[in-house]
């Protein structure tokens, strides 16, 4: 598009090879990590004592200042700032960088290993690292309208079939109208294709549960593929949300988990997404504690904010529509 625009010299034949390359380097990274373990040693003085049980990692455990000479060792894991890190640990710890060994904080890896900002680490961030970069909010901004136009092709005719499909199966609206908390704590209404019954919330506002009554049949298979979140494309030419961030909630529930969880309100950071780090990683939250550990994921994203994690979540996406992981 940019080359189009500035009339710029190029061939669909060298884009095209150009994003197949792109894919395939995306999914030998992704390969790669998952086949190959990593070794970290570890620290047990302060936060790092249980860092053994991090996934995704092969741990060693270090009782004195040197490293096991039969092991390959990727890096070392302690907490820098514990007391009991004595002098003949310090000088290890120095001399292991001099050396070219990567030292990590062990909050540094939790958060890496995890996709997690724990919420009682939160006052330990710098909140600066907390505000997106005005730069990528623009760029963000004209990639998603670009994105949804060009797809509109595609997603167009699955709307028009979902449509029809929802209006044949029950009574009701076709769209699932409701107000949701977006970017700065303020409300819009979310469109979304109602994947339940009409008389869903005759008890009032109640969070999705696995194997819910209330959905249809129409809507298990729409909320599987997320095809019920297309309608909110709208909603992100309008301004209201874009194609990656956190999941907004209701009012009600928002108010509810601003007494209860602490630093809640900071996910208002960011406009809000249709898929998002939480989603592709966790699934949907049903409860205080699951929507806690949901936050930490999301703090995550936003600490992270960036065109690469956004891409990781789109191929993560893709596979979550295939899978219906998560769906509710």
């Amino acid at each position: 598009m940019a080359a189009k625009f500035f009339n710029l010299p190029y061939t669909v034949w060298f884009l095209f090879m150009a994003g197949c390359l792109s894919l395939f380097l995306c999914i030998a990274y992704i390969y790669y990590r998952n086949k190959f373990i990593t070794t970290y040693a570890y620290l047990p003085y302060g936060r790092a004592h249980n860092a053994h049980q991090l996934p995704n990692v092969n741990w060693i455990k270090l009782t004195s200042p040197c490293l096991p000479a039969a092991t390959a060792i990727n890096g070392i894991v302690a907490d820098l700032h514990e007391p009991e890190l004595n002098h003949h640990w310090q000088k290890f710890l120095a001399q292991q960088t001099l050396n070219g060994m990567p030292v990590y904080n062990i909050r540094q890896v939790e958060e890496f290993l995890t996709g997690r900002v724990k919420i009682h680490h939160l006052y330990e961030n710098d909140l600066g690292s907390l505000l997106p970069s005005p730069t990528y909010v623009l760029i963000k901004r004209v990639v998603d309208i670009l994105l949804i136009l060009l797809s509109a092709p595609i997603t167009l005719p699955v709307m028009l079939i979902t449509a029809i499909a929802i209006k044949f199966e029950s009574p009701g609206d076709i769209l699932f109208r409701q107000n949701r908390v977006g970017r700065g704590g303020h409300e819009f209404c979310i469109y979304k294709f109602r994947s339940m019954c009409s008389d869903s919330e005759k008890n009032g506002a109640q969070m999705a549960q696995l194997r819910d009554a209330r959905v249809t049949r129409i809507g298990h298979i729409i909320r599987k593929t997320r095809i019920d979140e297309l309608p909110q494309f709208w909603n992100i030419l309008k301004g209201d949300m874009s194609l990656i961030g956190p999941r907004p909630e209701q009012k009600i529930f928002v108010d509810q988990f601003i007494q209860e969880i602490p630093f809640y309100d900071y996910r208002h950071i960011v406009k809000p997404g249709i898929s998002g780090w939480a989603q592709v990683t966790q699934g949907y939250a049903a409860d205080t504690e699951q929507t806690q550990i949901k936050i930490e994921h999301d703090f995550y994203y936003i600490k992270h904010f960036s065109f690469s994690l956004d891409i990781l979540i789109f191929f993560k996406t893709i596979k979550t529509m295939l899978t219906g992981f998560g769906a509710r």
